[in-house]
C-alpha cells in the first residue's frame, strides 16, 4: 500500500507526540517521585487542628532515614509554617489541610500542586534532590488579599539541615544578692542524638554546659548567676546553641518595690480617723 508523503509526516508526527506524552507522565510520576493525591483522605474538623498532634504545630518532621514528613495549614492569606525548610537528597510527604476556605498548595518550579480543601488532608510525596528555593502560592481564589498569599520552600544542603530548637525562660528583674535563673531547653527533632554545647553570656561571665539530646526528646538545663558579682544595672545576655540564639536584658536594683504593698489606713495629714470623725473635733455628745 502506497502511503503519501504528506500522510507519513503526520503519522509520524502523531507518534512523536504520543511518546512525547507518556515520557512525560512518566517522569512526573517517577523521576520526581510525585504521588497523585487520591479521592479518599482522611477528614479533620478545622475547628480542632489546635488540638490535633500533626497539625497543632505545623512542622518539618523526621520519619526515617531522609524521610521526612511536612504538616502544613493553609490559611487566609497565608501559610504554616513559612518558610518550610528540608533538606536535600530527601523524600518529604506534605499534610496539608485548610483552616478555613478552599485554598491550593502549589509549589512554583515543580508538579507540586494540589487542592486544600477545609475538612480534608490532602497528601503528596516528593523527592528533592538538589539544594534549591521554590516559591509556594494558593491558585484557588480565597478572598479580597488573595494575590498575597504566598510562602517559601527552601531545600537546604544536607550537611546545614538541623531540627533543633531553642527557647529560653529568663528573669526581667532581680533584686541585688539574688540569683538569676535561666532556664534553657534544647529540642531534637531529628532521630540521632544531639551533642552540643549550651552557652550562657552575661556580663563579663561565660557559663558552658555541654548536653546529649536524644531523637525527638528535649533536654532541659538552667543556669544560676548571682547577681551580685554583676552589680546594679541593666546586663544584657545571650543564650546559644548551634547557630541558634536567645537574648535578653537582666536588671539587677538594690530594693525591689513590693507590688503588693497598700496604704497602712493613715489619713494624709497623719491622723487616724479610726472612730469616723471627720471634722478633726471631740465627738459630738
Amino acid at each position: 500500500m502506497n502511503i503519501h508523503t504528506y500522510e507519513k509526516v503526520w503519522l509520524i508526527a502523531a507518534l512523536v507526540l504520543i511518546v512525547g506524552f507518556i515520557a512525560t507522565i512518566t517522569y512526573g510520576s517517577v523521576a520526581l517521585g510525585i504521588t497523585m493525591v487520591g479521592d479518599q483522605e482522611e477528614t479533620i474538623e478545622p475547628s480542632e487542628l489546635n488540638d490535633d498532634e500533626r497539625f497543632g504545630e505545623p512542622r518539618v518532621e523526621q520519619v526515617g532515614e531522609n524521610e521526612y514528613e511536612a504538616y502544613v495549614i493553609a490559611q487566609t492569606f497565608t501559610f504554616y509554617p513559612d518558610p518550610i525548610e528540608v533538606p536535600a537528597d530527601s523524600e518529604v510527604t506534605f499534610y496539608v489541610t485548610s483552616r478555613d476556605v478552599i485554598h491550593s498548595f502549589s509549589v512554583a518550579g515543580t508538579n507540586i500542586n494540589t487542592m486544600v480543601i477545609p475538612g480534608e488532608v490532602s497528601k503528596m510525596t516528593v523527592e528533592f534532590d538538589e539544594p534549591d528555593e521554590y516559591g509556594v502560592v494558593c491558585n484557588e481564589y480565597c478572598g479580597d488579599f488573595h494575590h498575597t498569599m504566598e510562602g517559601l520552600l527552601h531545600v537546604v544542603p544536607e550537611d546545614e539541615f538541623d531540627m533543633t530548637e531553642l527557647s529560653v525562660e529568663a528573669d526581667d528583674e532581680i533584686e541585688l544578692g539574688d540569683e538569676a535563673t535561666f532556664d534553657v531547653a534544647v529540642e531534637n527533632a531529628a532521630l540521632d542524638d544531639l551533642e552540643t554545647t549550651v552557652t550562657l553570656e552575661i556580663g563579663n561571665e561565660t557559663f558552658e554546659e555541654t548536653i546529649t539530646v536524644a531523637g525527638g526528646e528535649t533536654h532541659e538545663t538552667t543556669f544560676e548567676v548571682d547577681s551580685s558579682e554583676l552589680g546594679e544595672g541593666d546586663h544584657d545576655w545571650t543564650v546559644t546553641v548551634d547557630d541558634y540564639e536567645e537574648s535578653g536584658t537582666l536588671t539587677v536594683v538594690e530594693d525591689l518595690e513590693d507590688e503588693d504593698e497598700t496604704d497602712d489606713g493613715d489619713d494624709e495629714d497623719g491622723d487616724d480617723d479610726s472612730d469616723g470623725d471627720t471634722d478633726g473635733g471631740e465627738d459630738d455628745e
